[in-house]
């Protein structure tokens, strides 16, 4: 998804493999304004990155459980990612489209344990940074958090701003659990960074890669370089 409908233009988000939009405008060249309805989030996309499937299809049935999945898309090959939406049924037909989704791995959105949590956490260790991404194949730090929350069944907004809107904020860092959302801000009072502490100490974020980080009460400490990365601004609560 680009900020405007042109190549050219800045990734803001991706749509995965089985979500749905909502049609909002058209633009010229085959660009069409959509809304994500996982998070209402709203960017520019072409129309060949789309299809239109009955009700019967619909892509919300399951998640794709291992880390690269492949299914089969008109008899060929097609890579989608942990996360990625499935459908109910094992084939789906779309115009002149049959995707064959047999033998893929899949999981339901379950309550909240600390074992699971950790699993999917650690499952992105190590993704690459990318601006406006949200699977294994590239990744932001919103992107993660979002995507980690999608697997215990809770929503959350794209952006981490908007994340940290809501919640139930935390009065000390020490007060912290696995599975809180930390944020941080820049010099003049943006929240531009998110991250999931895995304790009070340590914190699993998306910055250059997913990575696990020291914390304390003024931010992230690098274990690479010892140098603080980033500055806490406040924690929320979710589960």
């Amino acid at each position: 998804m680009r900020a405007e409908p042109a190549h050219q233009h800045e990734i803001v988000s991706q749509l995965l493999f089985g979500e749905a939009v909502e049609f909002l405008e058209k633009g010229n060249k085959g660009w069409l304004r959509v809304k994500c309805l996982y998070d209402n989030y709203e960017g520019w996309v072409t129309a060949t990155h789309l299809m239109e499937t009955d009700q019967q299809s619909a892509f919300n049935n399951s998640i794709a459980g291992d880390w690269v999945n492949t299914i089969l898309q008109n008899g060929k090959p097609m890579h989608i990612p942990f996360g990625a939406m499935l459908p109910p049924n094992e084939v789906v037909h779309a115009g002149s489209f049959e995707w064959n989704l047999t033998g893929v791995k899949r999981v339901v959105p379950q309550p909240f344990s600390e074992m699971q949590f950790l699993s999917i956490a650690h499952t992105f260790l190590n993704t690459a940074y990318m601006w406006g991404g949200r699977s294994v194949f590239g990744i932001d730090c919103s992107g993660f958090a979002q995507q980690v929350y999608k697997h215990f069944g809770i929503a959350i907004p794209r952006d981490a701003y908007l994340q940290a809107a809501l919640g139930e904020p935390l009065g000390f860092l020490q007060e912290a659990k696995l599975g809180d959302l930390a944020f941080f801000e820049e010099p003049d009072g943006r929240i531009t960074h998110v991250g999931i502490l895995l304790s009070a100490q340590e914190i699993i974020h998306a910055s250059g890669k997913v990575r696990i980080d020291a914390i304390d009460s003024q931010g992230i400490i690098s274990s690479d370089t010892g140098l603080r990365t980033h500055t806490l601004r406040i924690i929320k609560r979710f589960i």
